[in-house]
């Protein structure tokens, strides 16, 4: 599940065609992320129990268990190589990169409840409502256990499963195509702007993420109405 923005894929432009507006489009499919959109993800929450010292702890998540590293667990790789990389190049923290796997669910402290609110009601109210997200197949497992709202969608893209990242255009299409969507009428809520720019050059109406209420102003915006 990536925490930080997304670099090295090429997004292009709106197809030659202008962005579509919300006065000239009806929405007919929500699009969510997860990872800090309906379950919050911190990875330093867990390393600052395992590191106190904030320095040492900032070195050790930018220089070793990085945000590059997590994304080929979100690609698919699987956590024995993933480890076995990582522990090969620094293996005097070999208890330290474990940790990330073996305490993943304390970096994944709780929903975020104002959203999953939202996505109730726009189920509620006859919206078709997916997701698409950057997530390890195992660990995705693992969160839909702990939180059962996120099995409520009418399908799920899963990075892991599909070996595909966002922001590369190509796992919105798959997305598309997986869960017969017309692009012009689906609304994407992330919170990376990466991920954002990347919704809107596949043809989707997408919006940043910022908070509950800014999302509902959003929904709003685009012609969306809660009926529950």
């Amino acid at each position: 599940m990536a925490s930080r923005p997304e670099r090295g894929y090429e997004v292009g432009p709106h197809n030659g065609k202008p962005p579509m507006t919300a006065a000239s489009t009806e929405i007919r499919h929500i699009v969510f992320d997860i990872g800090n959109v309906l379950i919050s993800w911190e990875p330093e929450r867990l390393y600052r129990r395992l590191i106190p010292d904030e320095a040492a702890r900032r070195v050790f998540l930018a220089e070793v268990l990085t945000h590059e590293w997590n994304l080929e667990q979100d690609r698919g790789r699987s956590w024995a190589d993933a480890e076995a990389e990582v522990l090969a190049r620094y293996p005097q923290h070999a208890e330290l990169i474990r940790a990330w796997r073996l305490h993943w669910h304390e970096m994944v402290p709780g929903a975020i409840e104002e959203t999953v609110e939202i996505l109730r009601a726009l189920i509620a109210s006859g919206y078709d409502v997916t997701a698409l997200t950057n997530f390890a197949e195992d660990t995705f497992a693992e969160a839909q256990a702990r939180f059962p709202y996120l099995t409520t969608f009418r399908g799920i893209t899963v990075s892991g499963k599909v070996r595909l990242v966002k922001p590369d255009v190509a796992i919105y299409h798959h997305h598309v195509e997986a869960h017969d969507l017309d692009p012009a009428a689906t609304l994407f809520f992330d919170d990376m702007p990466a991920n954002i720019e990347a919704a809107r050059a596949a043809g989707w109406n997408a919006e940043r993420f910022v908070d509950p209420a800014t999302m509902r102003a959003d929904l709003e915006k685009w012609g969306v109405r809660l009926t529950a």
